[in-house]
């Protein structure tokens, strides 16, 4: 079974742990962006709690993600590499990862369909989770979605918060004595924390959605 979802930013651990338990994921690339979702926007855990950091974009009237330009406005990639080291430069496996993300914060991409998937492709890689990860052709046989498990609703912010998908697995947080474990954070808190034992908490994280 396969995957379809929308192409988010640092997409929330519950996606991969589906990604895990799945043969592949397809992007819907094709459906109309939606503001305030996933799709731009992350939470990461910091000294505070939770902090979302959002990619500003070129506003068009019903573009698709395709479509979606990332805008350079209010110089958000320095920002957002800045609450990154904040909260996890104090983190088991940051030391190991963080050349492998900061690049992202200096280079200037076009479209955030293509900066979600290449963030994507190097999570995977460091978490060792070898799956395809391919854009949804509607010409093509991959059109047929009963075929697929539809994850798409795992773009909304409001969505997320519903038990179904809780990310109920927990694992060690930087800030966990704190602030308590906080769950449906981005991948990237516990590629930091976890580093490669990562995947077992993808293999052990309840999927029960239907």
């Amino acid at each position: 079974m396969q995957i379809i979802t929308h192409s988010l930013y640092l997409a929330p651990i519950p996606l991969y742990a589906q990604l895990y338990a799945s043969q592949g994921m397809l992007l819907d690339a094709d459906s109309c962006f939606i503001k305030q979702t996933f799709r731009n926007r992350a939470i990461i855990a910091t000294e505070n709690g939770a902090q979302a950091l959002t990619i500003p974009i070129v506003h068009n009237y019903l573009q698709t993600m395709r479509d979606v330009r990332i805008s350079e406005h209010g110089n958000w990639r320095h920002r957002h590499w800045n609450a990154i080291q904040s909260a996890y430069r104090k983190s088991p496996f940051f030391d190991y990862y963080a050349d492998d993300f900061a690049h992202f914060y200096e280079e200037k991409d076009g479209f955030l369909l293509d900066f979600n998937m290449r963030l994507h492709n190097v999570v995977c890689e460091l978490l060792g989770l070898e799956r395809e990860c391919k854009i949804l052709e509607k010409t093509s046989e991959e059109s047929n979605e009963n075929n697929f498990l539809d994850l798409r609703a795992m773009a909304s912010v409001q969505e997320m918060e519903k038990s179904e998908y809780l990310n109920s697995e927990p694992y060690y947080q930087v800030f966990a004595q704190r602030n308590g474990f906080i769950p449906n954070l981005s991948i990237i808190d516990l590629l930091f924390n976890m580093g490669p034992e990562g995947l077992l908490v993808l293999r052990d994280t309840k999927r029960d959605i239907k």
